[in-house]
């Protein structure tokens, strides 16, 4: 998730785990917590793009990480707040409650999350919220903002805290309702169309999680379209193909990058030309405004034969063309055809 989300959620767990004994501090270790795995952007200055991608949400949002450094946390709270009356154990037990709600939290997101670093690559993404969903964050932050400005004697500090955490569960729990539908009307207009497909995934698309787009797999491309909650049946439109182009890779077969890309994807990816330069899509990112232009470009698109060209290669993308015209065509969209 967004680095507000974390912040202001990591202040309301904090406030509803270690409120009553800590005070305020509470939050601030909570803000602190929850953002800690994401100190692997320090990566960025150094690694190259393709390293960069696969280093962020690697190590740093595992469970041995949080095993490790839950206790150290620990260990400087405690002599930080002596005297007390909390214990080690109660310490390292709050930090990692803080991490691991922000790991579970990333991995419902299209990037993928290395749970299981460094003893397997495989990258956990549940494809349930966007990056950035205001509808989920908005609650925590209105907790927040209660909590920061509120006595440390105000009586309802816990409940703003526990309500907001609630809210946030609750959201989930829609988005998990909200994909089971898409993804069940999604497979029963592919038997219709006569599509097979070997691999399929559904993700939202920016801000909500009403409209998903989808991506079915076969032997030479993907058939990928989008489909709101509201949809009905026969008014989805027909998903369109789009080919892998492998033999496009033949000049570059052998690059590095091209192989940890591939990794990164999930292999769920395409390559173009843009150009007469080549360039690698990764699908799980969705489409530039594709619910106004089903031929839109990809929002991941990495320029194999310009690596120089390639800084901020996951933002570059997510709001391309974005303008009045779009947002409403979205808004529209979102509430499902007519």
């Amino acid at each position: 998730m967004d680095s507000l989300t974390h912040i202001v959620l990591g202040a309301c767990i904090g406030e509803a785990v270690a409120g009553r004994r800590l005070g305020k501090k509470a939050m601030f270790w909570g803000i602190l917590t929850q953002s800690l795995p994401d100190i692997d952007f320090v990566a960025s200055f150094w690694m190259n793009p393709v390293n960069d991608l696969l280093a962020h949400r690697g190590f740093t949002h595992s469970f041995l990480f949080i095993a490790l450094v839950a206790p150290l946390l620990a260990l400087a709270a405690d002599r930080w707040h002596r005297p007390h009356n909390y214990s080690f154990k109660g310490f390292a037990l709050f930090f990692a409650l803080e991490m691991l709600v922000h790991v579970v939290l990333d991995a419902c997101n299209a990037y993928g999350t290395g749970w299981f670093e460094p003893f397997s690559h495989y990258r956990v993404s549940f494809h349930l919220l966007f990056v950035a969903d205001p509808l989920f964050s908005v609650w925590p932050f209105i907790a927040f903002m209660v909590l920061l400005f509120a006595r440390t004697s105000y009586a309802a500090r816990r409940k703003w805290a526990i309500g907001a955490f609630i809210l946030c569960a609750a959201y989930i729990g829609l988005s998990v309702i909200n994909k089971t539908a898409v993804d069940r009307s999604v497979k029963e207009v592919a038997q219709q169309e006569k599509i097979t497909y070997s691999r399929y995934f559904s993700t939202p698309t920016p801000l909500n999680n009403m409209l998903w787009f989808v991506v079915l797999e076969n032997e030479k491309g993907y058939y990928i379209g989008h489909r709101s909650v509201f949809d009905k049946g026969a008014n989805t439109p027909s998903l369109h193909f789009v080919l892998r182009h492998e033999e496009y890779l033949e000049p570059v077969k052998d690059m590095e990058d091209l192989h940890r890309l591939v990794r990164f994807s999930q292999g769920y990816y395409t390559i173009d030309r843009y150009d007469s330069t080549l360039v690698f899509n990764d699908l799980r990112f969705g489409q530039m405004i594709g619910w106004i232009n089903p031929e839109a470009h990809f929002v991941f698109h990495y320029y194999l034969q310009k690596p120089d060209e390639n800084s901020l290669v996951i933002q570059r993308g997510r709001f391309t063309d974005w303008d009045r015209k779009a947002v409403g065509a979205l808004l529209r969209r979102m509430r499902g055809l007519k």
